[in-house]
């Protein structure tokens, strides 16, 4: 299932002709679409500890921005002006986790690019302003009506002394008017600027993001992660040294062996995998899943399961596998479990975890158990 499927777009002709190449506006993507979550609804996920939301006010081109941090009070919203205001709560699907039947849609992208719903209510006139993201984005109209408006080409410039990463200047080479149910696709580098234009109601956009790790991001994680876990890894070593020419410099050679002790490492066929399963599996994860009040046995998951209990996987956690000379592994949080690929694919599966049985076996059983007892996955009674 998927939006592709107007005009014979394909999710092969998407990915060829416009993934991460060009914008998309695709009219009525999702026709009826009625929003399982309101206005109201996401001021009250905005109210609570565990969001992470902001509250901006402003309109573009005046430099004056505002910017606040959630938790917020109710009265927080009834103080606001009556125009140029913008909510936004970024992992909505994480605390109502039926919302991931939204992102079954995107199933013909890799699940570990998928990263999060963010919901963004604006009253008349609400914007961010002029931005540009390093990821792809699919910007789903969910209620009401907003003007987008992009740039392929623009001045990079940044607002100073803004916390927000609002563009100096903005001309428009292409703006659309997109209503509830449209959604428009944006490659990485677009320059972009949404307006709310509703007057009598709040305007609702959902932006389905895609997770992009920068190289900063990579080599960050990838120390740490070699600190922790394989005590730093290899070592500098130069066993020919010769005289140097320049003491207070660093020679070629010294250059060359260092850069092969970090490429041996990114080479290796065992260390980089698991370091990348691990890596991607916790990724922009906002907080660990929570463990259950009571550990099952294999044996009450048997049962629980031969009664028709049901698997999900927690909103909290992030599953994923991959092969590699060390075997088959499922990662689950930033841990890895060896699994065999069949029962690796199913558990990872963005929908209800079903028909477990072929796949399962003792080891399969075991394995389960051991992640509903860490919090990874849930069992839900029939």
């Amino acid at each position: 299932m998927t939006f592709l499927n107007q005009e014979h777009l394909t999710a092969e002709r998407f990915l060829r002709d416009y993934w991460q190449k060009k914008a998309l506006l695709l009219r009525q993507a999702l026709p009826g679409f009625e929003p399982e979550l309101d206005a109201n609804d996401i001021a009250g996920l905005a109210c609570t500890s565990q969001a992470e939301a902001r509250l901006i006010t402003g309109r573009f081109p005046d430099p004056r921005w505002s910017v606040r941090h959630g938790p917020f009070q109710p009265g927080d919203f009834s103080a606001l002006p009556e125009r140029h205001w913008t909510l936004l709560v970024q992992d909505v699907e994480k605390h109502y986790p039926r919302l991931r039947r939204l992102l079954a849609l995107f199933q013909f992208l890799p699940q570990w690019r998928i990263d999060d719903i963010m919901a963004s209510v604006a009253g008349p006139g609400g914007s961010v302003g002029p931005h540009v993201d390093q990821y792809d984005v699919f910007l789903l109209q969910a209620s009401g009506k907003r003007r987008w408006e992009i740039a392929e080409q623009f001045a990079g410039q940044l607002l100073p002394d803004c916390e927000l990463n609002v563009l100096e200047q903005f001309e428009a080479e292409q703006t659309w008017i997109l209503e509830t149910g449209d959604i428009l696709y944006l490659p990485p580098g677009v320059a972009h600027h949404g307006v709310a234009l509703d007057e009598t109601a709040p305007c609702m956009t959902w932006s389905i993001g895609m997770r992009a790790p920068s190289a900063a991001d990579l080599l960050l994680a990838l120390g740490e992660w070699l600190a922790e876990t394989r005590q730093e890894g290899p070592r500098y070593r130069d066993p020919e040294p010769g005289l140097p020419r320049y003491p207070g410099g660093i020679d070629a050679t010294a250059i060359q062996r260092i850069g092969d002790l970090a490429r041996s490492v990114l080479a290796d066929d065992e260390l980089f995998p698991q370091f990348l399963g691990s890596f991607l599996s916790r990724y922009r994860l906002a907080r660990d899943p929570e463990t259950p009040q009571q550990l099952l046995t294999p044996g009450d998951l048997r049962e629980a399961l031969a009664a028709g209990g049901r698997l999900q996987p927690s909103p909290w956690t992030r599953l994923t596998w991959l092969q590699s000379a060390a075997g088959t592994f499922l990662f689950a949080g930033g841990e890895p479990y060896p699994c065999g690929s069949e029962l690796a694919e199913t558990l990872c599966n963005l929908s209800a975890v079903d028909g477990l049985s072929p796949v399962l076996g003792e080891a399969g059983l075991s394995l389960v158990c051991q992640l509903i007892n860490q919090g990874h996955l849930t069992l839900e009674p029939l």
